[in-house]
C-alpha cells in the first residue's frame, strides 16, 4: 500500500469504524488500569506456596508464548468459520492501518487499532480465565490456578506494552530502548504485506518464532 492508500484507509476506519465516543484514555486505563489490578488481585489469593508451584510461571509463560503464536498465524491470518470477525479485524484491517512503512499511529484515536477492545478482553479472560483456574484448582491447587491466571495477566500486559510500544514513533523513548528496537524490527518485517503470513508471528517474544522456523531477521 502506498501512502496515499495507508492515509485513507486510516481516515475511513476512523470515521467508519470508531465511536465519536471512542475515549482513548479510557482505554489505555481499561488495559493497564484493570489489567494491573486483576494482577495485584491474583498475587494477594497466593498463600504459603511450594517451591515446585512457582514452576507454574515459566510453564505458563511458554503456553500463553504459543497461544500468541498459534492465534496470530492462524486465525487472524486466516479467515476460519466462526472466527471471522477475528481475521477481519487483525489482517482487514489492523495490517492496512499500519504497514511496514507506515508502523507509527498519528493520533490518540489510533490506539482502536493497536489496542485489543474490552469486550475481546473480558471475553477471553472470562470464557477461559475461569475455566482454567477452576480446573487447575480442581486438579492440583489454589496456588497453581492463581499463579496461571497472575501469570496469563502480566503476559497479556507485557504484550500490549510492547505492541503499543512498536507503534509509537520510533523518536519516542520507550521505542529507543534496546529490547524494543530489536522486537520492533521484527514485528515491523511482520507488516511488509509480501510476508505478512508467512513469519514473525510472535508479537512479545520470539520463542515459538524461533521453534517453528517462522523467525525472520531479514529484510526481504
Amino acid at each position: 500500500m502506498s501512502a496515499e492508500s495507508v492515509s485513507a484507509f486510516r481516515a475511513a476506519y476512523l470515521e467508519q469504524e470508531v465511536s465519536p465516543n471512542y475515549c482513548p484514555r479510557c482505554h489505555l486505563a481499561f488495559t493497564f488500569g484493570g489489567g494491573t489490578l486483576a494482577l495485584i488481585g491474583c498475587v494477594a489469593m497466593l498463600h504459603d506456596v511450594q517451591g515446585w508451584e512457582w514452576w507454574t510461571i515459566p510453564l505458563a509463560f511458554l503456553y500463553a508464548n504459543l497461544a500468541e503464536y498459534l492465534g496470530h498465524r492462524f486465525p487472524m491470518h486466516h479467515p476460519f468459520a466462526g472466527l471471522k470477525l477475528i481475521y477481519k479485524r487483525h489482517a482487514g484491517q489492523h495490517h492496512r492501518f499500519f504497514t511496514h512503512e507506515a508502523m507509527a499511529f498519528d493520533g490518540p484515536r489510533d490506539l482502536r487499532a493497536v489496542l485489543f477492545p474490552p469486550t475481546l478482553v473480558i471475553f477471553f479472560f472470562g470464557g477461559f480465565g475461569v475455566p482454567a483456574w477452576w480446573l487447575l484448582s480442581w486438579l492440583v491447587s489454589d496456588n497453581v490456578a492463581w499463579l496461571f491466571i497472575a501469570t496469563g495477566v502480566a503476559y497479556y500486559l507485557n504484550y500490549e506494552v510492547l505492541h503499543f510500544a512498536y507503534h509509537l514513533p520510533e523518536s519516542h523513548p520507550l521505542s529507543r530502548l534496546s529490547l524494543v528496537r530489536r522486537l520492533r524490527w521484527l514485528h515491523r518485517h511482520h507488516h511488509d504485506p509480501r510476508v505478512m503470513t508467512k513469519v514473525n508471528f510472535n508479537i512479545s517474544y520470539p520463542v515459538c518464532d524461533w521453534l517453528f522456523g517462522t523467525l525472520d531477521r531479514n529484510a526481504s
